[in-house]
C-alpha cells in the first residue's frame, strides 16, 4: 500500500511538471522579445526539463522491477537524470549572470568547467564501479559515496548566484523585476529534501516550478522592456521618477545619447537598417554599463543611461568607453555607413532639482554635443 502511495505521489507531481512545461512551450511563455539567445536557453531548458519529468517517470517504474532491460533502462534514465542536474543548474545561472551582466566573468566559466569535469568524469566511471549510485540484485537504485559531490555542487551554484544577483542589485535596483530568489528557492527546497529523505524525488517538480517562476519574471519584465532593442522603455523611466520624487535625497548619474544622422540611415538604407543600427547602439550601451545602471529608450534614436546608488562616478569616462566601443563597431561591422553619437551627462543630486530640470539640463549637454557635430561634419 506504501509503495502504491509512494508511486502515486511521483507520478502525479512529475505530471504536474510535464503539463506545467507543456504549457509553456506552447504558449511561447519562453519566447523574449529582442532577446534571442536568452529565449533560445530557455527554451533549451524547457525541452530538457520535459525529458526529465519523464524520465523520472521510467525511472520510477523500473525501480524494483526484475529483468535486465530494467535494469540498464534504469542505470541509463538515472545517469541522464544526474546529467540534467549538473547542465540544467549551470543553464540557469548562465541565463541568470548573462541577463545581468550580459557576459560570464572568467571566475564564472573556470567554476562551470571544474564542476562539469568531475561530475562527468564521476559518472563516466560510475559505468564501471559504483561510484555515484547503483543497481542492487533486485534493480533497486541506491546512492553511492559520491552522491553528496553532486548536492555540494547544486548548492555552490545556487549560493553563487544569490550573492551576484544581490550584490548586482545593490548598484542596479531595476534588477527589482527579476527576483532571482523566485526561481532559485524551489530548487534550493527541493535539493534538501531530495537529499536528506532518502526516496523522494522532489527534484524535477521543483525544477519545474523554478522554470515557470523564471518566466514569469522575465515575461514581467518584458512590460518595462523596448521590443525593438531589449532596453528598458519610458515606463521604465517614469518609475524611476516616480521613486526619487518620493526620497527626494538621492544623486544619481546620467547620460542622455542620440544618434547623429540616423535620418540619413533610414533615408539612403531602409528603416529596417536604421531599425539594425538602433539595436547594435543599444547592445554597445548594455555592453559598456553592464550593471552599474540601465539603459533606456528615450524616444526614437535617443537613450538614456541611468547610474544610482554610486558613491563616485567619471561620466566622461562613460562617455569615453561608449564612444571608444562606437568606433569599434564601425571598423568591424562591415555596414556602409558609420554610426556617431552625441552625449550629453551630468551627476544630479535630487534634493535640489526637479526631475524636470535634470532632464532639460542633460538634454541641454546632448544637443551642445550634437551641436559641435554638425558644424564639423554638416547635416547629410
Amino acid at each position: 500500500m506504501l509503495d502504491s502511495i509512494d508511486l502515486s505521489i511521483i507520478f502525479g507531481s512529475d505530471f504536474v511538471g510535464v503539463l506545467l512545461l507543456v504549457i509553456i512551450l506552447f504558449t511561447r511563455g519562453w519566447s523574449l522579445p529582442a532577446r534571442k539567445k536568452e529565449s533560445r536557453l530557455l527554451l533549451f531548458i524547457l525541452i530538457v526539463s520535459l525529458i526529465n519529468c519523464t524520465g523520472d517517470i521510467i525511472a520510477t517504474l523500473c525501480d524494483g522491477r526484475p529483468g535486465l532491460i530494467c535494469y540498464w533502462v534504469a542505470f541509463f534514465v538515472n545517469t541522464y537524470l544526474y546529467l540534467y542536474y549538473l547542465f540544467i543548474g549551470i543553464s540557469i545561472i548562465y541565463l541568470v549572470v548573462r541577463h545581468i551582466e550580459r557576459e560570464a566573468p572568467r571566475f564564472q566559466s573556470l567554476l562551470f568547467i571544474v564542476i562539469i569535469v568531475i561530475e562527468a568524469s564521476l559518472l563516466i566511471i560510475n559505468f564501471f564501479e559504483p561510484v555515484v549510485f547503483y543497481m542492487d540484485e533486485d534493480n533497486v537504485y541506491h546512492r553511492a559515496e559520491f552522491f553528496g559531490v553532486f548536492v555540494l555542487a547544486g548548492l555552490l551554484l545556487i549560493f553563487y548566484g544569490f550573492v551576484f544577483y544581490f550584490v548586482s542589485k545593490v548598484k542596479n535596483p531595476a534588477l527589482r523585476y527579476f527576483p532571482v530568489w523566485q526561481f532559485l528557492v524551489p530548487i534550493l527546497v527541493g535539493v534538501f529534501v531530495q537529499s536528506s529523505i532518502y526516496g523522494a524525488t522532489l527534484l524535477p517538480s521543483c525544477f519545474t516550478i523554478a522554470f515557470a517562476a523564471l518566466v514569469i519574471c522575465l515575461q514581467n519584465e518584458c512590460i518595462y522592456i523596448d521590443k525593438l532593442t531589449g532596453v528598458y522603455n519610458r515606463y521604465e523611466l517614469e518609475k524611476i521618477m516616480m521613486v526619487l520624487n518620493r526620497r527626494r535625497s538621492e544623486r544619481i548619474a546620467a547620460l542622455m545619447l542620440d544618434l547623429n544622422d540616423f535620418k540619413f540611415i533610414n533615408d539612403n538604407y531602409s528603416h529596417t537598417e536604421g531599425d539594425n543600427a538602433l539595436i547594435a547602439f543599444a547592445d554597445i550601451m548594455v555592453d559598456v554599463v553592464k550593471s552599474d545602471g540601465i539603459v533606456i529608450r528615450f524616444a526614437g534614436d535617443e537613450f538614456l543611461i541611468i547610474m544610482r546608488r554610486f558613491k563616485d562616478v567619471d561620466i566622461n569616462d562613460y562617455k569615453e568607453r561608449i564612444l571608444k566601443a562606437v568606433d569599434e563597431y564601425n571598423n568591424d561591422s562591415g555596414k556602409p555607413y558609420k554610426l556617431s553619437v552625441a552625449v550629453g551627462g551630468a551627476i544630479f543630486e535630487y534634493n535640489d532639482e526637479s526631475a524636470s530640470e535634470f532632464m532639460d539640463k542633460i538634454d541641454a549637454l546632448m544637443y551642445k554635443d550634437k551641436a559641435i557635430y554638425y558644424k564639423e561634419n554638416g547635416h547629410r
